[in-house]
């Protein structure tokens, strides 16, 4: 997925970092926006260092790319989050990727629609509060419909604990290691080709069972098409699309839009944890996905929007009993 930016200027050539300084049209926060793409502190592919330098590896049009994110030194009496954004792009792909930098700290995400909603006005007041709170909070765009799509299905019916060490695994044996200075420890996104020629017994030395790796195997096969619906402006039919796909179901389309596609509404359905999560906000009681849907209806087409809110306004759901126990297929 690309996007015109005037106000961003492209430099670099040689050994030197290609590199885009962007002027955001409002307040952008980088570590906020770009955290719902990592996966824990070690991800390989997003690395947090603070809420103003985060690293990534991507690929465009196949070839390898680590950017750095980060803000210019502030200004006294500048407000932290309207800073210009930097980027710094390593890689043969570098200079082709930086273009749609943008869209993955919310270049295209505009709040203004939700805000000046009636249903904005209907928010609790503790939902009002979390935007006024976090004004630089967008939701990302990154195009990268087939990465998202491996990440998704790997954490399919497993705890996250499952799901992150088999991600990390995986692209530690197969993944290139990231162009550049990137830190430590951090590989490229597999090509689809790479994602082919794994045997099954490293799915099985990964923890990844033979329903998920099965899913990832068909859903690569489908990677040029993958690749258009990066471009395609509406979430609502990139989850439609994904979807014919044979193991990936709504809860997984949704993952895939809200990070690919700055998706407002795509909620996860099926969630272990999310309809809870989102009923003892709103009713105080543990609630079903339907419940869940019923509560979030005022707010259709930002009920996505309505879900990072009630996130970042620091609600917590009661724990009850023990955590769901991780499973180790490797030993079946």
């Amino acid at each position: 997925m690309t996007t015109t930016v005037r106000t961003a200027r492209i430099t670099g050539s040689g050994d030197s970092p290609a590199r885009l300084r962007w002027t955001p049209p409002g307040p952008v926060h980088l570590g906020q926006t770009l955290r719902v793409l990592g996966r824990g502190a070690d991800d390989p592919t997003v690395r947090i260092l603070n809420e103003d330098c985060v690293w990534i590896t991507t690929r465009s049009s196949g070839l390898p790319v680590s950017a750095r994110f980060s803000r210019p030194p502030r200004v006294a009496g500048e407000n932290p989050l309207d800073r210009d954004v930097v980027v710094d792009a390593w890689g043969p792909g570098a200079q082709q990727w930086l273009p749609s930098a943008p869209r993955w700290v919310g270049h295209g995400d505009s709040w203004e629609e939700f805000e000046s909603s009636a249903g904005f006005a209907q928010l609790p007041h503790r939902l009002v509060r979390a935007r006024h709170d976090h004004p630089g909070m967008r939701l990302p765009a990154t195009g990268t419909v087939l990465d998202r799509a491996v990440v998704s299905i790997l954490e399919q019916r497993v705890t996250a604990i499952e799901a992150v060490r088999a991600y990390r695994a995986l692209l530690r044996w197969i993944g290139e290691e990231a162009p550049g200075p990137a830190p430590r420890g951090m590989r490229v996104p597999p090509t689809a080709e790479q994602w082919r020629r794994v045997p099954s017994w490293q799915w099985h030395r990964a923890g990844v069972d033979p329903a998920r790796s099965a899913t990832v195997m068909r859903t690569v096969q489908r990677a040029s098409a993958l690749e258009r619906l990066g471009r395609e402006p509406d979430p609502a039919r990139v989850r439609a699309a994904v979807q014919s796909i044979s193991g990936i179901g709504v809860w997984t389309a949704a993952e895939i839009t809200q990070c690919t596609h700055a998706d407002p509404d795509g909620v996860s359905v099926r969630d272990f944890h999310l309809a809870d999560y989102v009923c003892w906000f709103f009713d105080g009681a543990p609630g079903s996905d339907e419940r869940m849907l019923e509560l979030l209806e005022p707010w259709r087409g930002h009920r996505q929007r309505v879900v990072r809110l009630i996130k970042a306004s620091g609600h917590r759901k009661p724990a009850f009993g023990p955590r769901l126990t991780p499973q180790d297929h490797r030993h079946h």
